[in-house]
Order: C-alpha cells, then structure tokens, then sequence
C-alpha cells in the first residue's frame, strides 16, 4: 500500500507506477540545473528505484521528489521540482511535509540533499549546510553529453 496525500486539485502519489517518467524526463532534461539532458532511460531507472513522490494536478504530473534510501539509517532527497505555472501555492513545502512523514523515511539518522539556490525552502525543514571538509564525493558533469 502506497500513501496518497490530498489537496484537491492536488495530489501527491507514491506509487512509482503513477510517476509519469516522460513528464518527468522532460522537465529534468530541458529545465533542470542538475540533469541537463539525462536520457530518459535513465530517469526510468531512477524512478524504479528510488521512493517518488509524484505531485499532480487534474491528472497531470507537475512535479516530483525523489528520495534514495536504504529505509534505515540513510536518505537522499533529488530531482525536486515543481513546474512553474504551478509555483507559489505552497506545493513545495506541502511535497516537502509529505516527504518527512513517510513512515520510510521515519528514524532515518543522515538525510542529505544538494541544492544550488533552495536552501530557504530545506531550511525550514530542518536541513543545515553540512559541515566544511566532512564530505566527499565524485562528480561526472559529463555523463549525460
């Protein structure tokens, strides 16, 4: 059983067969900072294996977040978004309410996101700029070229 959040018109699913992975590929590929030209294959994949939360409107995915779990002690929020006809209703923080409630995100100890120009929105969920020089990480900007 997969948890439904409502606010009509809007709706966030949690059945990743309800993500709509070619509304999705579209949005990451063509507006995204973080997956310029992801192949669609591969936003299949993602979203086959990761906890989505897919936020529609009148049947209609306009937007999404995605969390990378083990469901135990780690998590990793990505590929948030909301399209922009539909900013400033509140939906972001909403995705995010729905996404701290999620009974498999419960007692998780380290959720960690990246973003270049949110920290306002994460913040107030309680998310914190990490620590200078604990992490590390590699990053292939050119995998998807």
């Amino acid at each position: 059983m997969y948890p439904v959040y409502e606010r009509p018109p809007y709706f966030i699913y949690t059945d990743p067969e309800k993500a709509d992975a070619i509304a999705i590929h579209q949005y990451l590929s063509q507006d995204s900072y973080w997956a310029e030209k992801i192949p669609l294959e591969t936003v299949e994949k993602s979203l086959q294996n990761s906890l989505c939360f897919s936020v529609y409107a009148n049947e209609k995915q306009i937007g999404l977040a995605r969390v990378i779990t083990d469901k135990a002690t780690f998590a990793y929020l990505c590929d948030v978004y909301i399209l922009e006809a539909f900013r400033g209703k509140g939906l972001s923080k909403w995705l995010m309410e729905c996404v701290q409630s999620h009974p498999d995100i419960q007692g998780i100890r380290r959720f960690m996101l990246a973003t270049k120009d949110a920290h306002g929105l994460y913040e107030q969920f309680g998310f914190k700029l990490s620590e200078a020089g604990r992490l590390m990480e590699i990053v292939n900007r050119e995998v998807y070229n």
